[in-house]
């Protein structure tokens, strides 16, 4: 999770965040409930109940989002696709997958458990509608919560990646050519199409007098092109990356330090110093740990004058290193599953240079320049 999300949990061994832009739709949805839904369907309740069955419908609409993430999850988890972490934010919830699927098939499956969980969740609050006749509070959350799984469902199944319906439509197109890339280049900009498509409506029904949900749908639009433009660039990063290695983007130079300063020392002379945020950790000649600014802020600042390097280093026995003959691209991928920003390149079990994500994006950036 980042700094940005509270953590909810674990389910399935999936960690569970909660985005701070949450409480900014949970406000908005109790309010709209609170104000407008349930006064309209019940007529005769107390201003305190309408606000309460407010708040409980928009959990309850997260807890369904939640579910319709989870379907996504379970199926990738089947194909052995690691699930780092669910989001739930300001537009839903977006589950954090670490790989491609290895097949198009095993990508229509994973798109479409989603929406399919999001259908049985409508089908099972619309057969609960009987039971709770009797119970108006019951009744109205049974009703609102058939109607929004299945808006999830329709709004999902819209072709423009990186909906559900747009994976869905990679896929086939995937099936199709045999190209992953190319399928994910098509869908993408079918959903850039269906973004504008947004953004448009979105500014007709501001200019035709509903400025609040106008501006939601194009907010919605601009959202959708965001991600789907992401995709394209990632495409194209993919394509640039493609036969070059990692030792040709690495930096051979890696500061080291012993083992026995200070992490006061440590930020002193060589990162303030030096301008360093990464470290090798030497043991006379033997390279036996890694040391960041994220493990020296892990440690109290009370404690950096008595904290020594080795104390607070990660040894490298639990270092992913890399080998300098491997893809830039396997090797990227490989930091944004383990969330890591640099890794170790090791040859003859000997550490010859340090890649970080700011090594590749030079080596982007060069590749650009020299229009390679």
């Amino acid at each position: 999770m980042t700094r940005h999300n509270i953590p909810l949990g674990r389910i399935l061994g999936i960690s569970i965040g909660l985005d701070y832009s949450w409480f900014v739709i949970f406000a908005l949805l109790t309010w709209m409930l609170a104000g407008s839904y349930y006064p309209a369907e019940f007529k005769d309740w107390p201003p305190l109940l309408y606000w309460f069955m407010g708040a409980v419908t928009a959990i309850m609409l997260f807890v369904s989002v939640l579910l319709h993430e989870l379907g996504h999850s379970v199926v990738a988890l089947r194909y052995r696709v690691p699930v780092r972490s669910i989001t739930l934010f300001l537009f839903g919830g977006v589950a954090q997958i670490g790989a491609d699927p290895p097949s198009a098939s095993a990508e229509f499956l994973i798109a479409t458990a989603g929406p399919l969980v999001s259908l049985v969740l409508a089908v099972l609050f619309y057969t609960v509608q009987p039971l709770a006749a009797g119970m108006e509070p019951l009744l109205g959350l049974a009703k609102y919560l058939v109607y929004i799984n299945l808006a999830l469902v329709l709004f999902n199944l819209i072709p423009g990646y990186p909906l559900d319906g747009g994976r869905v439509f990679r896929a086939i197109v995937w099936a199709i050519t045999g190209k992953m890339r190319r399928a994910t280049l098509i869908a993408a900009n079918v959903g850039r199409f269906f973004a504008f498509l947004f953004i448009f409506a979105g500014i007709w029904q501001m200019f035709s007098g509903n400025f609040g949900g106008g501006l939601w749908i194009a907010f919605i639009g601009w959202f959708l092109d965001n991600a789907a433009s992401a995709q394209v660039q990632q495409v194209m990063f993919q394509d640039l990356l493609a036969g070059h290695r990692v030792s040709q983007a690495m930096s051979p130079r890696c500061a080291a330090v012993p083992t026995d300063i200070t992490l006061q020392q440590l930020v002193d002379e060589h990162i303030l110093g030096g301008g360093q945020r990464c470290f090798l950790v030497n043991r006379g000649d033997n390279t036996v740990g890694l040391m960041t600014l994220h493990r020296i802020k892990e440690v109290p600042r009370r404690d950096w004058a008595t904290t020594s390097v080795a104390q607070a280093m990660l040894p490298l026995e639990q270092l992913k290193c890399i080998d300098p003959d491997t893809e830039l691209w396997a090797a990227l991928k490989e930091m944004d599953r383990d969330g890591v920003n640099q890794l170790p390149v090791v040859r003859d079990h000997h550490v010859i240079g340090m890649l970080s994500r700011g090594d590749v994006i030079t080596f982007l950036r060069t590749l650009q320049e020299l229009g390679t």
